[in-house]
């Protein structure tokens, strides 16, 4: 995956000449603020009880995907800092090894994300333009204590770790008028792995989203 999201980038930044025509810029900074949803892939985890390891399997449920970004358009390519909260609830949890199936009552992960993005615009002669790109930074990921029905006490503890967090992807802006225009955008996320009390598992999502961007 990964490797299929740089060859992307790669492919763009070598179209840029060819697709790039005579639609009038817009440089210089910009406010942008998006909506949308979060649907997590289901991941592996290893959790931890006493001197035990279980070989877990976590689904998600869809969730909230908010956030903005502040940022200045350079003509062909933008560079921003945007911040995003998603929130993933857990559905089941599933030990790989057994087979045995806990469905969750209670448990989240609130995820934050702060992310240094660049994007490539490919302007044409319509209000429509297409970019691609990406981004890294850092995500602050609060576990809540995950309750299960059959459990007595919870799955999972409740902890805090801050891990790498990166993205890519791309997306339509559609142009209200010289300073407005519609943002509508898909992201792939993902962090490094998180080490929490009891529990150890990255978060990787897939994003849909629709905002405003407001050039000055």
């Amino acid at each position: 995956m990964k490797k299929n999201l740089f060859a992307v980038l790669v492919l763009t930044l070598l179209a840029l000449p060819a697709v790039a025509s005579a639609t009038p810029l817009h440089p210089g900074p910009y406010v942008a603020g998006f909506v949308g949803v979060t649907v997590p892939e289901t991941v592996n985890a290893t959790s931890f009880d006493g001197a035990t390891a279980f070989n877990d399997r976590i689904k998600f449920d869809p969730g909230l995907n908010v956030g903005g970004a502040l940022g200045f358009d350079f003509g062909y390519f933008r560079m921003e800092g945007e911040i995003s909260y998603k929130d993933l609830q857990l559905n089941t949890v599933t030990d790989r090894d057994t087979g045995e199936r806990f469905r969750i009552d209670e448990g989240s992960v609130d995820t934050t994300a702060f992310m240094a993005n660049i994007f490539f615009d490919l302007h044409n002669d319509s209000p429509i333009t297409p970019y691609f790109g990406g981004g890294v930074g850092f995500a602050a990921l609060h576990l809540n204590d995950v309750f299960t029905p059959t459990l007595a006490g919870p799955l999972y503890l409740s902890d805090d770790q801050v891990v790498l967090a990166y993205q890519a992807g791309g997306g339509l802006e559609l142009a209200l008028n010289r300073q407005l225009s519609l943002d509508l955008a898909y992201r792939y996320f993902g962090t490094s792995k998180a080490s929490f009390i009891n529990s150890e598992f990255e978060v990787q999502s897939h994003n849909a989203t629709m905002g405003l961007r407001l050039k000055f």
